[in-house]
């Protein structure tokens, strides 16, 4: 399933990361404060994948889910209290953080109420056709796909079980979540997508929401991460990011590795970087022990709640780039960031505006209004 590793120069060890980081904080101490927020919350939160449930209520395009038979890979559990057990073992294990996918959550809603009577952190990805409620739900982050934007989004993911089309998706997700301090929009970009691009950010600023950006990769193709004008693509992106400084969240140094796939450090995105992977399931051995850092302690569990994931997705490392995974890569290689003071400065941005995607951390806007 992974792609062959590419040899890229390892990363500075802890001592020598930890004198050029002091070096730097000499130079700027204003961003001392920043830093050690940044460390506190990245040892405070442990966090884990969770495939809540195969069912899912409509069928998307290039869905990694569907497409790579996760649905049929395992056998779903359903026992809510072998579930909230299980949910438990994960608090009892110092992990605090579960990001619950599908499937759609939506549909097994005892299931989530398991996790956040266990885990103080839970992220729900959703497609949005049906509502997240809110009582009993205040804390926990919402994040609602948008694959392509405008008509695309219908022509890509209002698809029914049964193959016939509806439409209004995207709309039907924005009523739902109407001034929703816990949504975070997901906006998988794509080329024949850029005309849509600004109009649908337009509308989920308008709405309230915040929006980041994702790829879209057209799993079960060819060519699924294929972009022949990235340039156009990126400088669109760029553009609108600059336009909606507020409601889009995505960091601009993000925006750039997660549609060309680069650092700055000449690494490229992929199988041996990616820090989003299972650190315990056996085919990872190598990987772990390349010098690239990972998550720590990091897992994907299926829905029998026992099945140990290869990743945080589809495992299909040479047609993926999944927006968390970027930004993971991004957040956990600090110590490529240490060049100068202006990198270092850079970084802690990137952190941040990572955090600021999700709803219970300290970094979202929501929280950062409190008096």
């Amino acid at each position: 399933m992974a792609t062959p590793l590419t040899i890229t120069p390892r990363p500075l060890g802890r001592r020598e990361a930890k004198e050029r980081t002091a070096a730097l904080l000499a130079e700027r101490p204003d961003l001392a404060e920043r830093l050690h927020r940044l460390r506190r919350l990245g040892r405070e939160v442990r966090s884990c994948e969770v495939h809540l449930t195969n069912t899912c209520n409509i069928r998307c395009k290039g869905c990694w889910y569907f497409e790579g038979g996760f649905d049929t890979a395992v056998r779903e559990l359903s026992d809510v209290d072998k579930i909230r057990s299980f949910a438990r073992r994960l608090r009892d294990e110092g992990v605090n953080q579960a990001t619950l996918i599908g499937g759609e959550p939506t549909l097994v809603l005892r299931r989530v109420e398991a996790f956040v009577e266990e885990l103080p952190y839970i992220t729900i990805s959703t497609n949005g056709l049906r509502p997240m409620p809110v009582q009993g739900f205040e804390h926990i982050a919402v994040a609602v796909s948008i694959f392509g934007g405008g008509p695309l989004d219908d022509d890509l993911r209002a698809i029914r079980v049964n193959g016939s089309k509806f439409t209004g998706l995207f709309d039907t997700a924005l009523s739902h979540y109407k001034d929703d301090p816990r949504v975070l929009f997901i906006f998988a970009l794509s080329e024949a997508g850029l005309p849509y691009l600004e109009p649908t950010v337009r509308k989920i600023a308008e709405n309230g929401n915040i929006v980041t950006f994702n790829f879209y990769s057209e799993h079960g193709s060819d060519n699924p991460i294929q972009i022949e004008n990235e340039r156009r693509v990126l400088e669109e992106a760029l553009r609108v990011k600059e336009a909606y400084p507020e409601a889009v969240v995505s960091h601009p140094y993000f925006i750039r590795s997660l549609i060309t796939g680069t650092s700055h450090w000449g690494a490229r995105f992929g199988y041996d970087v990616c820090p989003s992977l299972s650190v315990d399931h056996p085919d990872h051995e190598e990987r772990v022990a390349n010098g690239n850092p990972v998550i720590p302690g990091f897992a994907a569990w299926g829905a029998d709640y026992e099945s140990l994931q290869f990743c945080c997705t589809s495992g299909d490392c040479g047609g993926c780039r999944d927006s968390q995974a970027v930004y993971s890569w991004l957040v956990v290689s600090a110590s490529r960031f240490l060049d100068s003071a202006a990198r270092l400065e850079e970084w802690v941005d990137i952190a941040e505006s990572y955090w600021r995607q999700w709803h219970w951390s300290p970094y979202h806007a929501s929280k950062l209004a409190t008096p």
